[in-house]
């Protein structure tokens, strides 16, 4: 196919480059933006005054590499639990003798039911350990108000856990520094909370505001968490009521925060300590503020203190400091029997205020009620205009003109429609001639690259065919061109097309509509200008065009950084958002990817085209960018989605079925994936991993052994995001060398049958001589009717695989003791009680077969115990 250039064209290409090199411009500044390259990191020996991210760093060093491992059940958790209190022992002893330094070292057990993944669960724990810090002026009562930080030191399985959330505890250590070095006394307490229980479900969070003597002094919390190595330190969730948000927005230095981010939040899978604090337990106004950026280390054994990004911790230093202080010495700090009395004021309603920041260098926050007023002025002036335009000439012309209007929306909509359809088929038609998905993972710039011209295509297409719907208007009667009024149409009908998205967001109660908002009010101001510079330099003038673009510049730049930063944490994300069965999971990620390019260069460029549309709508145009899809489709081929920068997660399960407390009845290596490329495309890849297990070139899903949920129940409810999940033979003679006794469940007295026929059976869990448990889940199906945990309150019961009700109960702490319980059963039949232990630690074999993976892929491991018992 080749270009065939026409009258215009030259024109049309020159426009269409001045635009690449502008999106170009905005691109860098986003990505400098984004990337903290503005901001400068302090050094060891900065001031003591300031916020040091080096002095930070120092103590993520010791967490995450001189310190072996903080998950759960290791001796590591315990020795940085030593850590912290050591450093604020420290801080303390050198404190002024005008500030009140209390530190407290808290063991916390106990039980209750939560959702989570959409799963209902009960949670039992036992010697959780929280270190708390309070820093309060010599006057100061247990029941001031007080504003609570809180972060966790405890890290997820096989991560070392730099960025989560190392990085965290370092930030809150490097604040309590600050605030005894400065010398500033707080008006209100300030409690630290370096909670050591939140990877395994949020119970340290839940055992400090269950039992802690200051929780119900808390007035504001801030929950500092990390879902990658650094970036935008985002303000996730705010509320309850729009106060927290407020304080943010007064006093970040460089704010991070989009109230859409709270409409998008509870689709994503995982949750964090804000739950406990501010919807679950406490109902404390506050901050959910979170590293989004480095997604690809999260969780993995490649977040690393060298992975954090330079200038993050000093931003979060900064704001974080700022936004204390600016808690501590607000008025509207109340403890908890003081909400209660305020609960009806306007600071503590349930209404989400809106708020944005604009390239982290201010942010405007407007509160619900004005936005109710303000977001509906664009639909006001959309419907209005007909009639202000044409009142002269009669209602007939008037409605005309609202049917050119609502004919130029409908036309717009078909094209941010097509500018979604059409990379989302390209993503399909790729993988019909590729052999794995996501070749764009590893390497971002592709998926703009195949992506983004396809959806200008889609986008331009109904401005070429647009002639197919003639005006309704006599341009006669208005003594003006035709070409005008194709132009106020396509620009009216734009602008009611946004302008109804924003009424839309208002309806649905969502705090998203800001973006549409700023893009309607932009484009108001585009067409005045466009409007008035047609006097001097005529309507087809380039000029006049460029007079359109200007005043679009700076929500365009908005759209570009909002865009951006979803477009990469969407990407870092694809690889851990679950695997979907056959046909149709191979396609999903690509197509989500694919579909989210389109619908944000359609928010990009959009606005541009009821005017600028005269310039790009043309064959030659189309045909380009066609050429520029199928370049890009035809080098993707050559791309590997996976790198030690963007790994590939593989979880690797040595299961064990073992009977009484010192048998094994079988053994097994179980294997899963949390993206849409299988197990197949990683055997393929990994050919020393195949060899090993004995995998041939024949290997299919068809002839292999199949995992099912039950065996990966240890890790319930993530295993729900596993598919195809694969099961090979193993020898279990290492694990009888190596362990005297294993996990196993018996009744240590006899049962009681109660006065309404029910019987109670009474139970005891030993978890043998496992030495790294990180948790023993049960699965209890039969007629239960109560149980003695989470204060004897069933949750709801789950159906897995269509098999009979079950009631899961995760159980964490490590412990000499046994776990002892019991089960209420509603009548004679049996209760079936299905035991899944997790340790840490691999046996020699396993520990091989993990070694033999390649860089790019980063394998979870550990050694699941299973068995089965009925009483």
């Amino acid at each position: 196919m080749a270009l065939r250039f026409h009258a215009g064209d030259v024109s049309g290409f020159k426009f269409l480059f001045s635009l690449a090199i502008m999106y170009g411009l905005m691109s860098v500044l986003v990505h400098s933006v984004l990337y903290m390259k503005f901001i400068q990191p302090l050094g060891i020996d900065a001031p003591l005054d300031r916020f040091s991210e080096a002095r930070a760093i120092e103590h993520v060093r010791v967490l995450s590499h001189e310190i072996d491992g903080r998950q759960e059940g290791r001796p590591g958790l315990r020795e940085a639990a030593r850590y912290i209190k050591a450093q604020l022992e420290t801080l303390k002893e050198r404190a002024g003798s005008n500030i009140r330094i209390e530190v407290e070292e808290n063991v916390v057990a106990g039980s209750f039911n939560m959702m989570f993944l959409g799963h209902s669960i009960s949670l039992g724990y036992r010697n959780h350990t929280n270190i708390v810090m309070r820093l309060s002026s010599i006057d100061s009562q247990d029941t001031d108000p007080s504003v609570l930080l809180n972060a966790h030191f405890d890290s997820p399985l096989g991560s070392p856990g730099a960025g989560d959330c190392g990085s965290c505890v370092a930030s809150l250590l490097e604040i309590a520094r600050l605030t005894i070095d400065s010398g500033w006394v707080p008006p209100r307490p300030i409690i630290l909370l370096f909670n050591g229980a939140e990877e395994v479900f949020m119970l340290g969070a839940h055992g400090f505001m269950r039992t802690h003597k200051w929780r119900d002094s808390i007035g504001a919390v801030i929950n500092v968490e990390a879902s990658g190595t650094g970036g935008p330190d985002l303000v996730c969730q705010s509320g309850p009521g729009s106060w927290p948000s407020f304080v943010y927005a007064q006093s970040a230095i460089y704010p991070m925060a989009h109230s859409a981010a709270q409409d998008v939040f509870p689709v994503i899978p995982g949750d964090t300590d804000y739950r406990i604090f501010s919807q679950d337990y406490g109902n404390i106004p506050g901050l959910d503020i979170i590293f989004l950026l480095g997604g690809y280390y999260y969780h993995t054994s490649y977040d690393t203190v060298d992975r954090l990004l330079p200038g993050s911790m000093q931003a979060r230093g900064d704001n974080l400091y700022n936004t204390v202080k600016a808690f501590a010495e607000s008025p509207k700090l109340k403890n908890a029997l003081e909400r209660e009395s305020f609960g009806i004021s306007d600071d503590y309603n349930d209404e989400r205020a809106i708020f944005f920041d604009y390239l982290t260098w201010f942010m405007i926050f407007y509160s619900r009620r004005v936005a109710v007023v303000l977001h509906s002025i664009p639909i006001a002036i959309f419907l209005i205009m007909p009639f202000y335009l044409r009142l002269n000439c009669g209602l007939c012309c008037c409605f005309s003109t609202f049917y050119d209007f609502v004919k130029g929306m409908i036309l717009h909509a078909t094209g941010i429609m097509l500018a979604i359809i059409f990379p989302v088929l390209f993503s399909i038609l790729r993988l019909l001639f590729s052999s794995y998905a996501m070749n764009w993972f590893a390497n971002p710039y592709l998926a703009f690259m195949m992506f983004i011209p396809i959806s200008l295509i889609g986008l331009l297409i109904p401005r070429i065919v647009c002639h197919l719907f003639p005006l309704s208007q006599d341009a006669s009667v208005f003594k003006t061109s035709k070409e005008m009024l194709s132009d106020e149409a396509r620009f009216w009908g734009a602008f009611g097309f946004y302008a109804s998205l924003t009424l839309a967001y208002l309806v649905a109660g969502l705090s998203g509509g800001f973006l549409t908002f700023c893009t309607s009010a932009s484009m108001l101001l585009a067409w005045i200008s466009f409007y008035l510079s047609i006097t001097f330099y005529g309507h087809q003038s380039v000029r006049s065009t460029v007079f359109y673009v200007i005043p679009l510049i700076p929500c365009l730049t908005y759209s570009v950084y909002f865009g951006g930063f979803l477009l990469q944490f969407l990407i870092e994300k694809m690889g851990m958002m679950g695997a979907v069965p056959p046909p149709y999971g191979y396609y999903i990620t690509d197509i989500v990817v694919a579909s989210v390019v389109g619908v944000v260069t359609g928010w990009c460029v959009g606005p541009l085209l009821p005017i600028c549309g005269d310039w790009l709508a043309r064959s030659s145009i189309l045909q380009f960018f066609l050429h520029l899809s199928v370049i890009a489709l035809a080098l993707s081929s050559r791309f590997f989605p996976y790198s030690t920068d963007a790994p590939k997660r593989v979880v690797f399960q040595h299961t064990f079925l073992t009977a009484d407390a010192n048998q094994v009845v079988d053994s097994s290596y179980d294997f899963s994936v949390v993206d849409s490329n299988s197990l197949l495309f990683l055997f393929k890849y990994a050919p020393e991993v195949a060899k090993e297990l004995h995998i041939g070139p024949e290997f299919s899903f068809d002839t292999a052994n199949m995992s099912n949920q039950q065996t990966f129940m240890a890790l319930f409810p993530v295993s729900l995001l596993f598919s195809r999940s694969l099961k090979f033979p193993a020898r279990s003679d290492e694990i009888l060398k190596q362990y005297r006794h294993f996990p196993h469940l018996y009744a240590y007295k006899p049962q009681k049958m109660l006065s309404d026929g029910s019987r109670r059976v009474y139970l005891e869990l030993s978890l043998g001589s496992l030495e790294e448990v990180w948790v023993a889940v049960l699965n209890i199906t039969g007629p239960l009717s109560s149980w003695s945990f989470a204060d004897n309150k069933l949750p709801v019961p789950e159906n897995a695989e269509g098999g009979p009700p079950s009631y899961i109960c995760r159980l964490t702490g490590a412990s000499h003791e046994n776990w002892t319980f019991w089960l209420e059963a509603s009548n004679s039949g049996d209760i079936r009680v299905d035991v899944a232990v997790l340790d840490q630690i691999l046996v020699d074999e396993a520990k091989k077969l993990k070694g033999l993976f390649p860089v790019w892929a980063d394998v979870t491991a550990g050694s699941s115990f299973l068995s089965s018992y009925v009483f």
